[in-house]
Parts: structure tokens; sequence; C-alpha cells
């Protein structure tokens, strides 16, 4: 086999899903050996196999976000210097191949054969749920990324296999919980290893050589196939704008504006006319805006098209400097990931349903709706850290209803199960329910969001990070909008009272905090009955 230049189908075929089973085994040993709920429970993490020149061949099926942008970590990890055995690079420095600082990513170089350069890299990304800053959770009201926590550039965590200590000495003493981020690094550099050991397996039986031809042919197999899909679509140029209720801090909305052209084999989206950069932490690094424009394409060609590099070169994104989509240091981004990401998403497949209406749904419930909250835990009498993003409903489609109470889009995480989530913190889920009626209506309804309520048993920070709370999902075809979601907060003995889409306060033990999310969008016009005569 190693010696055929051209692989038929049904090879090309094992080779992917055999590449790809190595990165869904890495996050099977992230899962089982972490201790932080977030990525034992919610699954807040990613894993990917590259190429020796950072180019992605394979990903396990995890986060959205994470796996369109984890090419820029793996870039800046072989932009350090030259890898060699044993060696990670780790980083999460938004503006040096990060997204936002809580997702710590690691690359390491996979040797099958003696000599340079590597024949692979395995990368791994997880989202830790403190990684220092101004408020627990590390996703604070800021205007700098310096507020936001530790900013790590890439550098050497291990060389020749052995662990820089010094360094990991210092990312622990600036965090919250530093016993949990060991623990958490641990467990990645744990699905590191797991990547090396399935492809080294692999080299055994099938040999080197032949895996380096095999992810080669993946590749150019992912361009002439999205190409060929893209060609089937009808060409133009589509334009289509939203936008985010405010940047938290006074500013808003935040305009995202593209325009959609599709070629013969190609598509191009173009962001010029979306705001410039915001003093609050909505802003997107391009990384992060690259990924929603190849996600939401790829929603609508289909599950059966490749997810490789090869699969994105067809896809042209430009997304001027100094703006929203492509914020320049030293801006704030933490929300940008979250928040900004899923209303690109909107955006890109609203000029889409322009183009194909018989394909696409109506806007989601379009924000994350982080929580994070965090203290002093008065059973342990050890700082918590408790972050977690809440779903919504789902756009309705040409076709069909939209789903109730799920994750969409730019995250592909579960909930934290309540008995988990009462066990690691001071917290008491006291209600947790569908949001009932709170879809679009149309010809199709739009998906129901859901009610988290939450109530501190101890003293803490609180931190939301949500939006969709004064814009509504839209509705596509005549369908309404889904309804906006409701934050709001109740001291103890006090009444409730409504708070904004991005608030960040601290709090009394016994404080209720209830986060209700956004319906999905409705599709198509409801037929009213005839007036009768």
């Amino acid at each position: 086999m190693s010696r055929t230049r051209k692989l038929d189908g049904v090879t090309l075929a094992l080779f992917q899903g055999l590449f790809a089973s190595c990165a869904e085994e890495m996050g099977a040993t992230l899962m089982a050996s972490a201790h932080s709920p977030n990525i034992t429970e919610r699954l807040d993490f990613s894993c990917a196999l590259f190429d020796p020149g950072a180019r992605l061949v394979a990903q396990a099926a995890h986060i959205p976000v994470h796996l369109g942008s984890m090419p820029a970590a793996a870039e800046a990890a072989i932009a350090l210097g030259a890898l060699g055995p044993g060696d990670t690079v780790m980083l999460n420095d938004p503006f040096a191949g990060g997204t936002h600082l809580p997702d710590v990513t690691l690359v390491t170089p996979v040797f099958l054969t003696r000599g340079e350069p590597p024949d692979f890299l395995v990368a791994s990304r997880a989202h830790h749920a403190d990684i220092g800053g101004a408020a627990a959770g590390s996703m604070p009201l800021a205007r700098e990324v310096y507020a936001e926590g530790l900013r790590i550039p890439p550098v050497w965590l291990a060389r020749g296999g052995r662990i820089d200590e010094n360094l990991l000495r210092l990312v622990l003493a600036n965090v919250r919980t530093p016993d949990e981020r060991q623990a958490d690094l641990a467990a990645q550099l744990g699905a590191q290893r797991t990547g090396e050991r399935r492809l080294a397996d692999l080299a055994r039986r099938q040999t080197p050589r032949a895996l380096r031809a095999a992810a080669a042919a993946l590749i150019r197999h992912g361009d002439r196939a999205m190409r060929a899909a893209l060609a089937r679509l009808p060409r133009g140029s589509w334009r289509f704008e939203d936008a985010l209720d405010d940047d938290g801090l006074g500013s808003g909305p935040v305009r995202i504006r593209a325009r959609l052209t599709l070629g013969r084999g190609s598509l191009e989206v173009d962001f010029t006319g979306s705001s410039a950069q915001v003093p609050g932490p909505v802003n997107a690094v391009l990384p992060v805006t690259r990924a929603a424009v190849a996600y939401a394409i790829r929603t609508v060609l289909g599950a059966g098209l490749p997810v490789n590099h090869g699969a994105f070169r067809a896809l042209r994104v430009i997304a001027p400097a100094g703006t929203v989509v492509n914020a320049l240091p030293p801006a704030a981004v933490a929300a940008g990931n979250v928040e900004t990401s899923q209303r690109i998403v909107d955006v890109v497949l609203g000029a889409l349903s322009l183009a194909l209406p018989d394909r696409v749904p109506a806007a989601s419930y379009g924000s994350m709706s982080n929580v994070l909250i965090g203290g002093i835990d008065p059973r342990r009498g050890s700082p918590f850290a408790y972050y977690e993003t809440l779903g919504g409903g789902h756009g309705a489609g040409p076709g069909w209803n939209g789903a109730s109470a799920m994750q969409a889009h730019m995250t592909n995480t579960r909930n934290t199960p309540i008995e988990s989530l009462e066990h690691a913190c001071p917290l008491r889920v006291v209600g947790m329910r569908i949001r009932r009626g709170s879809g679009g209506r149309g010809k199709f309804r739009g998906g129901d969001g859901i009610v988290r309520e939450i109530e501190l048993l101890a003293p803490a920070s609180v931190t939301v990070m949500s939006d969709r709370r004064v814009r509504a999902p839209y509705g596509l075809q005549g369908g309404e909008p889904g309804s906006v979601g409701v934050n709001s907060l109740r001291a103890p003995k006090g009444p409730w009272k409504r708070m904004p889409g991005k608030f960040q306060i601290d709090v009394a033990e016994g404080t209720v905090l209830t986060v209700a999310t956004s319906g999905g969008g409705g599709h198509g016009r409801t037929r009213r009955p005839r007036a009768r005569r």
C-alpha cells in the first residue's frame, strides 16, 4: 500500500476512520482522567491530528469552535522551534494560536521514524474552569486581555519527555484551583500520549510511509470534495447582518455584517462593515471567525464531507483587522469565543438562507449563556470555580420543528449533571426545566429554551456572559422570532431583580440565580383561519 500513489475510495474511508479514531481515543483518555466536571461531565474539550506542516488530518466529533480554530495552535507550536521526541508545547494566547484564555492547548510531535521532522502532530484543547484573572472562571467584564487570566504564549511544557516543573509552578500559582488545574493538565498530557501510542500502533500495521501518504491523500480528497459540493450551489452574492446586544460595558449593538459570495467551487465571506473592536470582551480573534464560517458552510453541505485541511482550502474569509471579528491586542476576547462565534454563525447561515431557502433553518438561541460562579467552598475551606454553558431552542427549518433545550452550533457540550455539580461546588440546583412557549411561531415552530435556577450555598462571585437578551433569534420565511432570554437574581428574602445579559457581581449565601435562555426562530408563515362571513 505504501507504494500506491492514488488510494481508492474504500481505502481512503478506512484511513479516515483510523485517524479519527486516534483523536476519539485521545478524547476518551482526557474525559476519563480529568478532575473538573467541565471536562469529565460537560466534555468541554477537543482532540485532533495534524501532519508535520500543521495541516489538519482528522479530528474527533468534539467542539466546533475548538476544532475549527486549532490549526492556528498547531502552526504556532511549530513556529516555536524544532520539535523533538518527548516535546510538548502549551499555549492559550488568543493572539498566538489560542481562542480565549480558559482554552489551554497542548501540541505534541509524533515520531514514527528516526529523524526530522515529525511524522504527525497530536493536539488537545480543554476549557479549564479557571485560569486566573479578575473573576472566578476567567471570563470577567474586562477591558483588556490582561484582566482575563494568565496568558500563555507558545512555550515548552515538556522537552525530551521531562516536564518543566518551574513553568508548571508558575501556571498553578496564578489560578484559583491549582490542584484541579494540575490534574486536568496531566489528563491532557495523558491524551497526548494516547495519540502517540495509537499512531505507533497504526504504523506497525501499515508502515509510517503509508500513513503519511494516506494523510496527504485525505487532504487532497477533502479539497476535491468541498469544491465539488460548492460547485453544485447557485452562484452569486448575498448580504446579511445581525448584531450582539452589547459588549457588557455600554457599547452596542455590536454589528456583524457579511457578504457571502459563491463561485465555481469556492466560497468567500467578507465581514467588511462589521463593528470595530469594542471595549468589552465580545471581540473574536480571526481563528474563531474562520471556525464559525467553516462550521456554518459544513452544516449546510452535509455531514458526508471530510473534515480536514483540504476541505477548507476553498473557503476564503475576509475579516478586517481591528474589528470585532478580527480583534487585535490588547482587546478583551473571553466572550468572543463563546458569544460572538454564535452570532457569526447566525449571520453566515442568514446569508446562506437567501441562496438556499429550502435548506437553511431560522436562528437558534444564539448564546452559550455562560454561567461562572466562584468563591470559597465552606465544606473544604478551599476555592471553587464552576463554569457551564446552557442550551436553548434550535431554529425551525423548511420542513421541521426546532429541537428544544439543546446546545447548538459552536458548542457541542453536555450540561453538568445536578449530582456532579452539587458534589463539586457549594451550589444547589433548585430548578431545571424547558421554557415552554419560548420558540418562535411559524408553520414550523422554533425549539424552546431552558430555565436553570441555582442557589448559592456560600458567598460567591457570579458572572453571566450571555446574549439574545435584547435582540431575538430571527425567524425565516415569515416565521416569528424566538423569545429573548432573561437573567435574574434574588437575594435572600428579597425580590427578583432582572439582570442584563452580561454582568459580574458578588452575592451573599442564599442568593438564587435564574438563567432563562432563548427559543429558536420559527420558519414559514402560520396559516390564519379564514374570517367567518
